[in-house]
């Protein structure tokens, strides 16, 4: 299968950096993979899951909260606020996100009400889905 760049950067490191396969977004309005010469794009991301396909059988995750994914012609880039190697992610870690999330609806205007519960309830669709 043909390969792309792809770059996960967090504000504090680079977590991520090479060529791959395919990769899946955790896009605000969806899910959705990227391939070779994807079609340029720009996404939000909602907190999910990056699934970085380098080769067949080599797959690499990282649990990611809020930024943004852009598809252009030299490969992917996603910025992400908070990017956690899933093997580092825990139950404890996760309750933290959580618990920063609960914090975030409790202090929203009217206006950001919404957006910051459906974070929350997607963090917690993580964790149960995760068993943690």
């Amino acid at each position: 299968m043909a390969t792309f760049g792809f770059e996960l950067v967090s504000p504090d490191k680079q977590l991520f950096h090479g060529s791959v396969e395919s990769v899946l977004v955790p896009g605000g309005e969806g899910d959705f993979v990227v391939l070779k010469d994807h079609a340029p794009v720009m996404a939000a991301l909602r907190p999910g899951v990056v699934s970085i396909e380098e080769a067949p059988g080599k797959e690499t995750r990282f649990f990611v909260r809020g930024g943004f994914a852009e598809v252009n012609p030299a490969g992917l880039i996603v910025l992400a606020e908070t990017a956690i190697p899933a093997q580092d992610l825990n139950a404890e870690h996760l309750a933290l996100e959580i618990k920063n999330a609960e914090e975030d609806v409790a202090d929203a205007s009217e206006d950001g009400k919404r957006a910051a519960q459906e974070k929350l309830d997607r963090l917690r669709e993580l964790k149960g889905s995760l068993k943690l």
